[in-house]
Protein backbone atom coordinates (compact mmCIF):
# COMPACT_ATOMS: atom_id res chain seq x y z
CA UNK A 1 0.00 0.00 0.00
CA UNK A 2 1.08 3.32 -1.25
CA UNK A 3 1.70 6.26 1.60
CA UNK A 4 2.41 9.64 1.51
CA UNK A 5 2.41 12.45 4.31
CA UNK A 6 1.37 16.02 3.46
CA UNK A 7 1.05 19.13 6.07
CA UNK A 8 -2.24 19.18 5.13
CA UNK A 9 -4.76 17.08 2.96
CA UNK A 10 -8.02 19.16 1.25
CA UNK A 11 -10.98 16.36 0.71
CA UNK A 12 -12.79 17.42 -2.11
CA UNK A 13 -12.44 19.53 -5.88
CA UNK A 14 -14.93 21.72 -6.05
CA UNK A 15 -15.90 25.21 -5.45
CA UNK A 16 -14.66 25.24 -1.73
CA UNK A 17 -11.48 23.10 -2.47
CA UNK A 18 -10.03 24.69 -4.80
CA UNK A 19 -10.90 28.18 -2.73
CA UNK A 20 -9.02 25.84 0.18
CA UNK A 21 -6.04 25.27 -2.72
CA UNK A 22 -5.45 28.69 -3.14
CA UNK A 23 -5.49 30.40 0.64
CA UNK A 24 -3.16 26.80 1.67
CA UNK A 25 -0.35 28.13 -1.18
CA UNK A 26 -0.45 31.68 -0.56
CA UNK A 27 -0.38 31.57 3.30
CA UNK A 28 2.32 28.60 3.49
CA UNK A 29 4.19 28.48 0.23
CA UNK A 30 6.54 25.97 2.02
CA UNK A 31 3.62 23.76 3.46
CA UNK A 32 2.75 20.51 1.15
CA UNK A 33 -1.14 19.97 0.41
CA UNK A 34 -3.20 17.46 -1.58
CA UNK A 35 -6.79 17.89 -2.68
CA UNK A 36 -8.48 14.40 -2.96
CA UNK A 37 -11.12 13.90 -5.42
CA UNK A 38 -13.10 11.08 -5.65
CA UNK A 39 -14.69 11.70 -9.04
CA UNK A 40 -12.19 11.98 -12.55
CA UNK A 41 -12.69 15.85 -12.97
CA UNK A 42 -12.49 19.13 -10.79
CA UNK A 43 -16.12 20.88 -9.79
CA UNK A 44 -18.05 19.16 -7.61
CA UNK A 45 -21.60 20.26 -7.80
CA UNK A 46 -21.05 21.91 -11.48
CA UNK A 47 -19.48 18.98 -12.78
CA UNK A 48 -22.02 16.52 -11.69
CA UNK A 49 -25.49 18.29 -12.57
CA UNK A 50 -25.95 18.13 -16.20
CA UNK A 51 -29.43 18.98 -16.37
CA UNK A 52 -31.16 21.74 -18.77
CA UNK A 53 -30.43 25.33 -17.54
CA UNK A 54 -28.85 24.06 -14.34
CA UNK A 55 -27.60 27.30 -12.97
CA UNK A 56 -26.58 29.02 -9.36
CA UNK A 57 -29.89 30.83 -7.55
CA UNK A 58 -26.83 33.44 -6.42
CA UNK A 59 -25.06 36.00 -7.90
CA UNK A 60 -21.61 35.29 -9.32
CA UNK A 61 -20.08 38.59 -7.22
CA UNK A 62 -20.49 36.09 -4.34
CA UNK A 63 -20.36 32.94 -5.38
CA UNK A 64 -17.21 33.44 -6.98
CA UNK A 65 -13.89 33.83 -5.18
CA UNK A 66 -12.85 37.21 -3.72
CA UNK A 67 -9.58 36.64 -5.17
CA UNK A 68 -10.47 36.05 -8.64
CA UNK A 69 -13.18 38.37 -10.49
CA UNK A 70 -15.95 37.48 -12.14
CA UNK A 71 -15.96 38.81 -15.61
CA UNK A 72 -19.38 37.50 -17.27
CA UNK A 73 -21.97 39.81 -18.51
CA UNK A 74 -24.60 37.41 -16.68
CA UNK A 75 -24.50 37.91 -12.73
CA UNK A 76 -26.76 35.24 -12.48
CA UNK A 77 -24.43 32.11 -14.20
CA UNK A 78 -25.37 28.56 -15.77
CA UNK A 79 -23.41 25.57 -14.83
CA UNK A 80 -21.04 25.61 -17.31
CA UNK A 81 -20.19 29.00 -17.38
CA UNK A 82 -19.26 28.37 -13.31
CA UNK A 83 -17.49 25.02 -14.26
CA UNK A 84 -15.72 26.75 -16.81
CA UNK A 85 -14.55 29.72 -14.02
CA UNK A 86 -13.58 26.93 -11.38
CA UNK A 87 -11.03 25.19 -13.76
CA UNK A 88 -9.56 28.80 -15.10
CA UNK A 89 -8.74 29.38 -11.57
CA UNK A 90 -7.40 25.95 -10.88
CA UNK A 91 -5.12 25.93 -14.17
CA UNK A 92 -4.27 29.93 -13.57
CA UNK A 93 -2.99 29.18 -9.45
CA UNK A 94 -1.70 26.18 -10.11
CA UNK A 95 -3.97 24.08 -7.80
CA UNK A 96 -4.97 21.46 -10.16
CA UNK A 97 -0.93 20.27 -9.53
CA UNK A 98 -2.40 18.93 -6.42
CA UNK A 99 -5.26 17.30 -6.85
CA UNK A 100 -5.05 13.47 -6.97
CA UNK A 101 -8.21 12.27 -9.03
CA UNK A 102 -9.91 9.12 -8.77
CA UNK A 103 -9.36 8.93 -5.04
CA UNK A 104 -12.83 8.50 -2.71
CA UNK A 105 -11.57 8.74 1.24
CA UNK A 106 -13.30 6.02 3.29
CA UNK A 107 -11.73 6.42 6.27
CA UNK A 108 -9.88 9.16 8.60
CA UNK A 109 -8.20 7.81 11.36
CA UNK A 110 -6.47 10.46 14.02
CA UNK A 111 -3.65 9.32 16.58
CA UNK A 112 -3.24 11.73 19.39
CA UNK A 113 0.22 9.84 20.13
CA UNK A 114 1.21 10.78 16.58
CA UNK A 115 -0.18 13.95 15.94
CA UNK A 116 -1.63 12.98 12.59
CA UNK A 117 -4.39 11.49 10.56
CA UNK A 118 -4.19 8.45 8.42
CA UNK A 119 -6.79 8.62 4.91
CA UNK A 120 -7.44 5.43 3.20
CA UNK A 121 -8.75 6.17 -0.07
CA UNK A 122 -9.92 3.60 -3.12
CA UNK A 123 -8.22 5.10 -6.04
CA UNK A 124 -9.17 4.08 -9.64
CA UNK A 125 -11.56 1.48 -10.69
CA UNK A 126 -9.95 -1.12 -9.14
CA UNK A 127 -10.17 0.70 -5.98
CA UNK A 128 -6.85 0.21 -5.32
CA UNK A 129 -6.37 1.08 -1.15
CA UNK A 130 -4.12 4.28 -1.02
CA UNK A 131 -3.12 5.25 2.60
CA UNK A 132 -1.89 9.18 2.73
CA UNK A 133 -1.11 10.70 6.55
CA UNK A 134 -1.60 14.52 7.21
CA UNK A 135 -0.90 17.17 9.81
CA UNK A 136 -4.09 19.07 9.39
CA UNK A 137 -7.27 17.74 7.53
CA UNK A 138 -9.90 19.49 5.56
CA UNK A 139 -12.58 18.62 4.36
CA UNK A 140 -14.23 20.32 1.50
CA UNK A 141 -16.87 17.64 0.50
CA UNK A 142 -19.85 19.64 0.49
CA UNK A 143 -23.37 18.47 2.48
CA UNK A 144 -25.09 15.81 -0.11
CA UNK A 145 -24.59 12.02 -1.85
CA UNK A 146 -23.13 12.18 -4.85
CA UNK A 147 -23.89 8.98 -5.77
CA UNK A 148 -27.65 8.84 -5.65
CA UNK A 149 -30.74 11.54 -4.91
CA UNK A 150 -33.58 11.43 -2.86
CA UNK A 151 -37.10 9.84 -4.29
CA UNK A 152 -40.13 9.17 -2.25
CA UNK A 153 -40.82 5.63 -1.97
CA UNK A 154 -43.42 5.11 -4.44
CA UNK A 155 -45.02 1.71 -5.23
CA UNK A 156 -46.76 2.08 -8.40
CA UNK A 157 -43.91 3.89 -10.09
CA UNK A 158 -43.18 0.93 -12.08
CA UNK A 159 -46.25 0.99 -13.84
CA UNK A 160 -45.73 4.56 -15.83
CA UNK A 161 -44.56 2.84 -19.29
CA UNK A 162 -42.35 6.01 -20.24
CA UNK A 163 -39.07 7.13 -19.31
CA UNK A 164 -38.14 8.57 -15.31
CA UNK A 165 -35.08 10.72 -15.14
CA UNK A 166 -33.89 12.29 -11.62
CA UNK A 167 -32.25 15.32 -12.56
CA UNK A 168 -29.10 14.12 -10.33
CA UNK A 169 -27.98 11.27 -13.18
CA UNK A 170 -29.34 13.13 -16.39
CA UNK A 171 -29.10 11.13 -19.62
CA UNK A 172 -26.95 12.98 -21.97
CA UNK A 173 -28.90 11.21 -24.94
CA UNK A 174 -32.32 12.55 -23.52
CA UNK A 175 -34.67 13.25 -26.24
CA UNK A 176 -37.69 15.36 -24.75
CA UNK A 177 -37.97 17.13 -28.29
CA UNK A 178 -42.47 17.93 -28.72
CA UNK A 179 -43.14 15.62 -25.44
CA UNK A 180 -45.21 15.90 -22.49
CA UNK A 181 -42.83 16.28 -19.74
CA UNK A 182 -43.89 15.66 -16.32
CA UNK A 183 -41.67 17.40 -13.32
CA UNK A 184 -42.44 16.46 -9.82
CA UNK A 185 -41.16 19.24 -7.43
CA UNK A 186 -41.32 22.39 -6.37
CA UNK A 187 -37.69 23.59 -5.45
CA UNK A 188 -34.82 25.01 -7.21
CA UNK A 189 -34.27 22.23 -9.58
CA UNK A 190 -37.90 22.15 -10.76
CA UNK A 191 -37.84 25.68 -11.13
CA UNK A 192 -35.33 25.46 -13.43
CA UNK A 193 -36.36 22.98 -15.49
CA UNK A 194 -39.56 24.28 -16.13
CA UNK A 195 -38.51 26.85 -18.50
CA UNK A 196 -35.21 25.33 -19.76
CA UNK A 197 -37.12 22.28 -20.86
CA UNK A 198 -40.15 24.30 -22.15
CA UNK A 199 -38.16 25.79 -24.96
CA UNK A 200 -38.03 22.03 -26.49
CA UNK A 201 -40.83 20.22 -25.12
CA UNK A 202 -44.49 19.58 -26.48
CA UNK A 203 -45.41 21.12 -22.74
CA UNK A 204 -44.12 20.80 -19.61
CA UNK A 205 -46.27 20.54 -16.12
CA UNK A 206 -44.54 21.00 -13.37
CA UNK A 207 -46.52 18.98 -10.39
CA UNK A 208 -46.12 19.96 -6.45
CA UNK A 209 -47.53 19.04 -3.20
CA UNK A 210 -47.51 22.54 -2.07
CA UNK A 211 -46.46 25.64 -3.68
CA UNK A 212 -42.87 27.43 -2.86
CA UNK A 213 -41.89 30.72 -2.96
CA UNK A 214 -40.42 31.74 -5.93
CA UNK A 215 -38.52 35.64 -6.68
CA UNK A 216 -37.23 36.79 -9.55
CA UNK A 217 -34.41 39.12 -9.98
CA UNK A 218 -32.35 40.10 -13.54
CA UNK A 219 -29.55 37.93 -14.71
CA UNK A 220 -27.52 41.05 -15.20
CA UNK A 221 -26.48 43.62 -12.49
CA UNK A 222 -26.94 46.90 -13.71
CA UNK A 223 -24.91 48.53 -10.59
CA UNK A 224 -22.10 45.90 -11.32
CA UNK A 225 -21.95 46.96 -15.01
CA UNK A 226 -21.51 50.38 -14.18
CA UNK A 227 -19.12 50.09 -11.02
CA UNK A 228 -17.05 47.59 -13.84
CA UNK A 229 -16.88 50.30 -16.45
CA UNK A 230 -15.85 52.91 -14.33
CA UNK A 231 -13.05 51.07 -11.30
CA UNK A 232 -10.21 48.85 -11.49
CA UNK A 233 -11.34 45.84 -11.87
CA UNK A 234 -10.35 44.31 -8.44
CA UNK A 235 -11.45 47.19 -6.66
CA UNK A 236 -15.17 46.83 -8.52
CA UNK A 237 -14.95 43.56 -7.79
CA UNK A 238 -14.30 44.12 -4.17
CA UNK A 239 -17.38 46.86 -4.02
CA UNK A 240 -19.57 44.69 -5.74
CA UNK A 241 -18.74 41.77 -3.83
CA UNK A 242 -20.14 43.54 0.03
CA UNK A 243 -22.23 45.39 -2.04
CA UNK A 244 -24.77 41.97 -2.87
CA UNK A 245 -23.33 40.30 0.54
CA UNK A 246 -24.73 43.11 2.53
CA UNK A 247 -28.02 43.32 0.57
CA UNK A 248 -28.52 39.90 1.03
CA UNK A 249 -28.08 39.76 4.47
CA UNK A 250 -30.83 42.93 4.83
CA UNK A 251 -33.52 41.07 2.67
CA UNK A 252 -33.03 38.13 4.62
CA UNK A 253 -33.25 39.86 7.84
CA UNK A 254 -36.39 41.83 6.61
CA UNK A 255 -38.26 38.37 5.80
CA UNK A 256 -37.00 36.97 9.30
CA UNK A 257 -38.11 40.28 10.81
CA UNK A 258 -41.84 40.27 9.23
CA UNK A 259 -42.88 37.92 7.33
CA UNK A 260 -46.25 38.70 6.50
CA UNK A 261 -45.60 41.41 4.79
CA UNK A 262 -42.70 40.11 2.61
CA UNK A 263 -44.76 36.90 2.11
CA UNK A 264 -47.66 39.69 0.59
CA UNK A 265 -44.66 41.28 -1.20
CA UNK A 266 -43.42 38.42 -2.62
CA UNK A 267 -47.26 36.49 -3.65
CA UNK A 268 -48.38 40.04 -5.15
CA UNK A 269 -44.92 39.66 -7.59
CA UNK A 270 -45.98 36.40 -8.65
CA UNK A 271 -49.16 37.68 -9.39
CA UNK A 272 -47.96 40.72 -11.25
CA UNK A 273 -45.99 38.31 -13.53
CA UNK A 274 -48.98 36.02 -14.24
CA UNK A 275 -51.94 38.31 -14.54
CA UNK A 276 -54.88 39.22 -12.19
CA UNK A 277 -57.05 36.36 -13.39
CA UNK A 278 -54.25 33.16 -12.10
CA UNK A 279 -55.05 31.43 -9.32
CA UNK A 280 -51.92 32.34 -7.41
CA UNK A 281 -53.55 31.54 -3.81
CA UNK A 282 -53.43 27.89 -4.73
CA UNK A 283 -50.08 27.60 -6.58
CA UNK A 284 -47.96 30.54 -5.46
CA UNK A 285 -48.94 31.06 -1.67
CA UNK A 286 -47.29 28.75 0.75
CA UNK A 287 -48.20 27.68 4.04
CA UNK A 288 -44.44 28.69 5.71
CA UNK A 289 -42.84 31.65 6.07
CA UNK A 290 -40.64 33.42 3.94
CA UNK A 291 -36.73 31.53 4.87
CA UNK A 292 -38.02 28.94 6.86
CA UNK A 293 -37.02 26.97 3.21
CA UNK A 294 -34.40 28.29 1.16
CA UNK A 295 -36.15 30.94 -1.42
CA UNK A 296 -36.37 30.04 -5.83
CA UNK A 297 -34.56 32.30 -8.16
CA UNK A 298 -36.30 32.63 -11.85
CA UNK A 299 -34.21 35.23 -13.70
CA UNK A 300 -35.34 37.60 -15.83
CA UNK A 301 -38.95 35.90 -14.42
CA UNK A 302 -38.30 33.04 -16.67
CA UNK A 303 -40.36 30.79 -15.07
CA UNK A 304 -43.24 32.83 -15.33
CA UNK A 305 -42.62 33.42 -18.74
CA UNK A 306 -42.71 29.97 -19.54
CA UNK A 307 -46.38 29.84 -18.12
CA UNK A 308 -47.42 32.81 -19.87
CA UNK A 309 -46.74 31.80 -22.86
CA UNK A 310 -48.42 28.60 -22.23
CA UNK A 311 -45.90 25.88 -23.03
CA UNK A 312 -45.64 25.29 -19.33
CA UNK A 313 -48.28 24.78 -16.27
CA UNK A 314 -48.61 24.39 -12.57
CA UNK A 315 -50.68 21.43 -10.89
CA UNK A 316 -50.89 21.75 -6.94
CA UNK A 317 -51.82 18.40 -5.94
CA UNK A 318 -50.69 15.01 -4.65
CA UNK A 319 -50.29 11.51 -6.26
CA UNK A 320 -52.77 9.12 -5.48
CA UNK A 321 -50.46 6.32 -8.00
CA UNK A 322 -48.92 6.43 -11.50
CA UNK A 323 -50.22 5.18 -14.92
CA UNK A 324 -49.06 3.71 -17.68
CA UNK A 325 -49.16 7.09 -19.67
CA UNK A 326 -48.44 9.55 -16.40
CA UNK A 327 -49.98 10.27 -12.77
CA UNK A 328 -53.26 10.17 -11.23
CA UNK A 329 -54.00 13.06 -8.68
CA UNK A 330 -55.90 12.80 -5.53
CA UNK A 331 -58.17 15.30 -7.07
CA UNK A 332 -59.11 12.15 -9.61
CA UNK A 333 -57.45 14.16 -12.30
CA UNK A 334 -54.92 12.35 -14.32
CA UNK A 335 -51.94 14.22 -15.84
CA UNK A 336 -50.31 12.47 -18.81
CA UNK A 337 -46.69 12.13 -19.78
CA UNK A 338 -44.38 10.81 -22.03
CA UNK A 339 -41.29 11.47 -19.80
CA UNK A 340 -41.12 12.50 -15.86
CA UNK A 341 -38.65 14.59 -14.14
CA UNK A 342 -38.48 13.51 -10.43
CA UNK A 343 -36.95 16.36 -8.81
CA UNK A 344 -37.69 15.27 -5.33
CA UNK A 345 -34.48 16.63 -4.19
CA UNK A 346 -30.89 15.68 -2.15
CA UNK A 347 -29.84 12.99 0.28
CA UNK A 348 -27.91 14.84 2.62
CA UNK A 349 -24.23 13.11 3.56
CA UNK A 350 -22.04 15.03 5.80
CA UNK A 351 -18.36 14.80 5.62
CA UNK A 352 -18.70 12.84 2.34
CA UNK A 353 -20.00 10.15 4.39
CA UNK A 354 -16.26 9.32 5.32
CA UNK A 355 -15.48 7.00 8.36
CA UNK A 356 -13.89 8.94 10.97
CA UNK A 357 -12.42 7.68 14.26
CA UNK A 358 -10.03 9.64 16.84
CA UNK A 359 -7.92 7.23 18.83
CA UNK A 360 -10.03 4.10 18.28
CA UNK A 361 -13.10 5.70 19.19
CA UNK A 362 -15.22 5.74 15.99
CA UNK A 363 -16.59 9.81 15.76
CA UNK A 364 -20.37 9.93 15.72
CA UNK A 365 -21.73 13.43 13.96
CA UNK A 366 -25.07 13.63 16.14
CA UNK A 367 -23.09 13.81 19.29
CA UNK A 368 -20.91 16.64 18.26
CA UNK A 369 -21.52 20.52 18.32
CA UNK A 370 -20.22 22.70 15.68
CA UNK A 371 -17.68 25.03 16.43
CA UNK A 372 -17.55 28.04 14.17
CA UNK A 373 -19.83 26.20 11.67
CA UNK A 374 -16.51 24.53 10.86
CA UNK A 375 -14.80 22.40 13.39
CA UNK A 376 -16.12 19.52 15.62
CA UNK A 377 -16.31 19.25 19.37
CA UNK A 378 -13.70 16.89 20.46
CA UNK A 379 -11.94 16.24 17.20
CA UNK A 380 -8.69 17.70 16.71
CA UNK A 381 -7.00 19.33 13.90
CA UNK A 382 -10.13 18.67 11.48
CA UNK A 383 -12.11 21.45 10.19
CA UNK A 384 -14.65 21.47 7.47
CA UNK A 385 -15.74 24.12 4.79
CA UNK A 386 -19.68 24.77 4.99
CA UNK A 387 -21.23 27.50 3.11
CA UNK A 388 -24.44 29.33 3.83
CA UNK A 389 -27.93 28.57 3.99
CA UNK A 390 -29.53 31.96 2.90
CA UNK A 391 -26.81 33.56 1.17
CA UNK A 392 -23.91 32.28 -1.25
CA UNK A 393 -21.74 29.25 0.02
CA UNK A 394 -18.46 30.86 -1.50
CA UNK A 395 -19.11 33.40 1.42
CA UNK A 396 -18.55 31.46 4.55
CA UNK A 397 -16.28 28.99 2.68
CA UNK A 398 -13.85 32.04 1.75
CA UNK A 399 -13.88 32.97 5.80
CA UNK A 400 -13.42 29.27 6.86
CA UNK A 401 -10.43 29.08 4.31
CA UNK A 402 -8.85 32.17 6.29
CA UNK A 403 -9.61 31.09 9.22
CA UNK A 404 -7.71 27.50 8.71
CA UNK A 405 -4.65 29.63 7.99
CA UNK A 406 -4.99 31.74 10.84
CA UNK A 407 -5.44 28.67 12.91
CA UNK A 408 -2.21 27.15 11.32
CA UNK A 409 0.05 30.35 11.39
CA UNK A 410 -0.70 30.27 14.87
CA UNK A 411 0.19 26.90 16.07
CA UNK A 412 3.04 27.25 14.33
CA UNK A 413 3.87 30.16 15.59
CA UNK A 414 3.45 28.84 19.09
CA UNK A 415 5.15 24.98 18.35
CA UNK A 416 1.63 23.62 18.85
CA UNK A 417 0.93 20.64 16.81
CA UNK A 418 -2.71 19.85 17.90
CA UNK A 419 -5.85 21.96 18.42
CA UNK A 420 -9.58 20.37 19.32
CA UNK A 421 -12.39 22.60 20.41
CA UNK A 422 -13.53 21.54 23.78
CA UNK A 423 -17.80 21.09 24.53
CA UNK A 424 -18.58 24.15 27.17
CA UNK A 425 -21.09 22.43 29.79
CA UNK A 426 -23.59 24.91 30.13
CA UNK A 427 -24.06 25.22 26.03
CA UNK A 428 -27.72 23.93 24.82
CA UNK A 429 -28.00 21.48 21.76
CA UNK A 430 -29.65 23.45 18.92
CA UNK A 431 -30.81 21.73 15.67
CA UNK A 432 -27.96 22.46 13.19
CA UNK A 433 -30.23 24.26 10.19
CA UNK A 434 -33.20 25.94 10.95
CA UNK A 435 -35.02 25.07 8.09
CA UNK A 436 -38.48 23.08 7.19
CA UNK A 437 -37.09 21.68 3.64
CA UNK A 438 -37.59 18.00 3.46
CA UNK A 439 -33.82 17.00 2.38
CA UNK A 440 -32.94 18.87 5.83
CA UNK A 441 -35.55 17.64 7.90
CA UNK A 442 -35.21 14.01 6.89
CA UNK A 443 -31.23 14.28 7.64
CA UNK A 444 -31.32 16.23 10.79
CA UNK A 445 -30.58 13.23 13.01
CA UNK A 446 -27.62 12.24 10.84
CA UNK A 447 -26.09 15.78 11.76
CA UNK A 448 -23.74 17.61 14.26
CA UNK A 449 -25.91 19.78 16.68
CA UNK A 450 -25.05 23.54 16.98
CA UNK A 451 -24.72 25.59 20.55
CA UNK A 452 -26.93 27.77 21.99
CA UNK A 453 -23.77 30.73 22.31
CA UNK A 454 -20.69 31.56 20.56
CA UNK A 455 -18.57 30.44 19.52
CA UNK A 456 -20.79 27.36 19.33
CA UNK A 457 -23.89 29.13 17.14
CA UNK A 458 -24.27 29.63 13.84
CA UNK A 459 -25.95 32.76 13.01
CA UNK A 460 -25.91 33.24 8.82
CA UNK A 461 -24.93 36.43 8.73
CA UNK A 462 -21.85 37.03 7.11
CA UNK A 463 -21.00 40.72 8.09
CA UNK A 464 -20.86 39.02 11.90
CA UNK A 465 -19.24 36.32 11.05
CA UNK A 466 -16.59 38.24 8.53
CA UNK A 467 -15.63 40.43 11.92
CA UNK A 468 -15.63 37.14 14.20
CA UNK A 469 -13.40 35.04 12.05
CA UNK A 470 -11.22 37.88 10.95
CA UNK A 471 -10.64 39.50 14.28
CA UNK A 472 -11.73 36.75 16.79
CA UNK A 473 -9.12 35.51 19.07
CA UNK A 474 -7.60 32.02 17.92
CA UNK A 475 -6.90 30.83 21.51
CA UNK A 476 -10.42 32.13 22.66
CA UNK A 477 -10.38 29.90 25.80
CA UNK A 478 -12.21 26.55 23.71
CA UNK A 479 -9.82 25.78 21.53
CA UNK A 480 -7.16 23.61 23.42
CA UNK A 481 -3.58 23.47 22.12
CA UNK A 482 -1.05 21.02 22.68
CA UNK A 483 2.71 21.09 21.85
CA UNK A 484 5.47 18.44 21.20
CA UNK A 485 6.09 18.25 24.42
CA UNK A 486 3.11 17.83 25.94
CA UNK A 487 2.07 15.39 23.15
CA UNK A 488 5.28 13.44 24.43
CA UNK A 489 4.81 13.77 28.09
CA UNK A 490 1.18 12.28 27.69
CA UNK A 491 2.29 9.44 25.15
CA UNK A 492 5.41 8.58 28.32
CA UNK A 493 2.56 8.10 30.93
CA UNK A 494 0.37 6.10 29.02
CA UNK A 495 2.86 3.65 28.17
CA UNK A 496 4.21 3.44 31.62
CA UNK A 497 0.75 3.14 32.76
CA UNK A 498 0.19 0.00 30.58
CA UNK A 499 3.09 -1.50 31.45
CA UNK A 500 2.75 -1.08 35.10
CA UNK A 501 -1.07 -2.52 34.48
CA UNK A 502 0.97 -5.47 32.50
CA UNK A 503 3.38 -6.45 35.50
CA UNK A 504 0.30 -5.71 38.24
CA UNK A 505 -1.41 -8.51 35.96
CA UNK A 506 -1.57 -11.86 37.58
CA UNK A 507 0.78 -14.70 35.71
CA UNK A 508 -1.67 -17.28 34.73
CA UNK A 509 -1.35 -20.98 35.82
CA UNK A 510 -1.58 -23.64 33.55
Amino acid sequence: MSSDHFDVLVIGAGLSGIGAGYYLQRNFPDKSYAILEAREDLGGTWDLFRYPGVRSDSDMFTLGYSFRPWRDAAAIADGPAILSYIRETAAEYGIDEHIRFGHRVCRAEWSSAESRWTVLAERGPENELVRLTCDFLYMCTGYYDYDRGYLPEWPSLEQFAGQVVHPQHWPEDLDYGGKRVLIIGSGATAVTLVPAMAEEAGHVTMLQRSPTYIATMPTQDAVADWLRAKLPERVAHDIIRWKNALRGIAYYSVMRWRPEMMKRVLVEQVQEELGEDYDVDTHFTPRYNPWDERLCLAPDGDFFEAIRSGAASVVTDRIERFTPTGVRLQSDREVEADIIITATGLVMKPTGGIETVVDGEPVKLPETMTYKGMMLSDVPNMAMAIGYTNASWTLKCELAHRYVCRLLAYMDEHGYVQCVPRRDAGVEEEPLIDFTSGYVQRALHTLPSQGSQRPWKLYQNYLLDWLTFRFGKVDDGTMEFRGREQVAADRGRTLAASEAGEAARPESST
